[in-house]
């Protein structure tokens, strides 16, 4: 039994321990989303997003729901959330680097989104997203990386 609870325990990890499975849960920390919006923001093909969600259902961080043809996804436990807030915690005491370090220092949680990205419009804080580009002197941020792509290639269609 003793043994058992440490391999559960590693399961569980190996399904948290990826980048985009991890991009995955902050794009889907304070929302549900189908897998088709989760692709336009994500520079993956869609069966590698899939092959993500189902890998990260089978393990219960995510669960998902059927709507028509879309499948829903959302965090099945907001302790998921919490346990990457604590990760990103232990990530800013031990970075060396300054301007990281300083980037990594703001709580998740604890902020208010208040831009949009320019590509598929979902509300962040500049504070937290993983992507930005400067385009005319300004910023944008973006949710993830496909959206970043997505701007990186014809800013002028996202830009006001």
């Amino acid at each position: 039994m003793y043994n058992r609870i440490f391999e559960l325990h590693s399961e569980l990890l190996k399904a948290l321990a990826h980048p985009r499975r991890l991009e995955i849960i902050q794009l889907l920390r304070d929302q549900e989303m189908c897998v088709t919006d989760i692709h336009s923001m994500l520079d993956l093909p869609q069966a590698n997003i899939s092959q993500h969600l189902m890998l990260m259902r089978d393990a219960g961080v995510v669960a998902s729901r059927r709507e028509g043809k879309q499948v829903y996804y959302k965090i099945a436990h907001s302790n998921f959330i919490e346990a990457c807030d604590l990760v990103r915690e232990i990530l800013i005491e031990r970075e060396e680097d300054q301007e990281l370090r300083d980037s990594l220092n703001f709580s998740i949680k604890d902020l208010v989104p208040f831009v949009h990205d320019p590509v598929c419009g979902m509300r962040l804080s500049p504070k937290t997203t993983s992507y930005h580009a400067t385009h005319a002197n300004r910023n944008y941020y973006f949710c993830a990386s496909g959206c970043l792509k997505k701007f990186q290639e014809s800013p002028e269609n996202y830009v006001k």
